[in-house]
């Protein structure tokens, strides 16, 4: 039988060895069957650590063990990953990724060492590393007793132990390790001071949504562009304990602020009541858009619009900035209603001295002309049209 150095012999040679020993043929046997002896089999057994087997089907989405095959030729021929990710269909950082941990202590790339790694990877249930390593708990419950966030203390652990995976965590494990009392209840804290993870939803579509919104893209260009009075932002400001609110409302062309009391409550029944009450002296003219985020306070818009004459518009959910000018607003009020005030206890009549106060500065952007001139000018425009 001819003898080869095993170094030497192409790669789809211990390929069809390892198929046959994973079908469970002796070494003896595979050797014979592919042409080597048993001691080269017995040296790529060796540097391959050992054989396993996947205790389930591998994922399409993982790396199969011809993928890795064909990654070690193309690090044999010098190939870039990128060129190596072309041929199998990945995406290059699947590749870089791939050689990186697959890397054997003397830096080569072994396919079946690699993919006993991955195997052993993939095994659950693991050990939670927290316990495992009692030093890693100490330096985390140090670092947090400093006030560390988890993403900080994460990122101290790569840098002073870039090699030693027993001691770095990402952010997240550190969280669920709190969560989950693994660390020292006493000691370890947030700084938010949480003993428990908030509830999720992401992608997850809300029961209670609003129903039939009109969103902020169909809005009229007039809004858009600000050339005409009467097209409004709203809010609410909530108050100590979410137990008190104040409705805001700018109007986009003349910055002109009208604040809203609510001193029965901040829900949908109440705010209905309050807009369409504190809003009727407001010329018809001058009630033509209200854009709003997607709050539930806006559950009954349909209402709102029938009792007020408002075309009520909802902005994306998460986008603030699509309401630019109330938001400022609404942080020129906090100099008047810091957070975590109570707001029950101001009334409708200082509501209207805030209010007026704000309208009766001058503002820049209406070329030093407070909001009130502004708002005196359209009104005297649309009574002479």
């Amino acid at each position: 039988m001819p003898r080869y150095a095993p170094n030497q012999m192409p790669l789809t040679v211990p390929k069809r060895y390892f198929e046959l020993r994973r079908g469970g043929l002796k070494g003896a046997a595979a050797a014979r069957q592919v042409g080597v002896s048993v001691s080269c089999g017995s040296v790529w057994f060796i540097k391959a650590g050992r054989m396993l087997l996947p205790d389930k089907p591998i994922d399409a989405r993982y790396l199969t063990q011809d993928d890795r095959i064909a990654i070690a030729d193309g690090v044999q021929a010098g190939r870039s990953a990128a060129a190596i990710a072309d041929e199998l269909g990945k995406h290059r950082s699947t590749v870089y990724r791939e050689v990186r941990r697959g890397r054997k202590a003397d830096g080569s790339y072994n396919p079946w060492w690699a993919h006993n790694q991955a195997i052993l990877r993939r095994r659950r249930p693991k050990e939670e590393k927290f316990q495992a390593s009692k030093a890693l708990r100490e330096f985390v419950n140090a670092k947090l007793q400093q006030h560390w966030s988890p993403q900080q203390i994460s990122r101290q652990l790569a840098r002073h132990h870039p090699d030693d995976a027993a001691l770095n965590a990402c952010a997240e494990t550190i969280y669920r390790a709190l969560y989950n009392g693994l660390l020292d209840k006493r000691t370890a804290k947030l700084r938010t001071a949480r003993t428990r993870r908030r509830k999720q939803r992401r992608g997850i579509p809300l029961k209670n949504a609003i129903p039939r919104m009109r969103l902020i893209h169909t809005r009229p260009r007039e809004a858009d562009e600000r050339s005409t009075a009467g097209h409004w932002e709203g809010d609410l400001i909530i108050g100590k304990g979410y137990a008190s609110a104040i409705g805001t409302l700018v109007d986009r062309a003349t910055r002109y602020v009208h604040l809203i009391h609510l001193p029965r409550g901040w829900k949908a029944p109440q705010v209905r009541d309050a807009l369409a009450e504190q809003t009727a002296q407001l010329p018809a003219a001058l009630r033509r858009t209200l854009t709003w985020d997607q709050g539930r306070e806006l559950y009954l818009h349909e209402e709102i619009e029938d009792l007020t004459g408002f075309r009520i518009y909802f902005c994306d959910p998460h986008s603030p900035w699509q309401r630019g000018t109330n938001e400022n607003t609404n942080g020129l009020l906090c100099e008047y209603f810091p957070k975590g005030t109570n707001l029950a206890r101001y009334t409708a009549r200082d509501l209207a001295q805030v209010a007026r106060q704000l309208n009766e500065r001058p503002r820049r952007v209406l070329g030093d002309r407070t909001p009130a001139e502004a708002m005196r000018d359209w009104s005297t425009a649309l009574a002479y049209d």
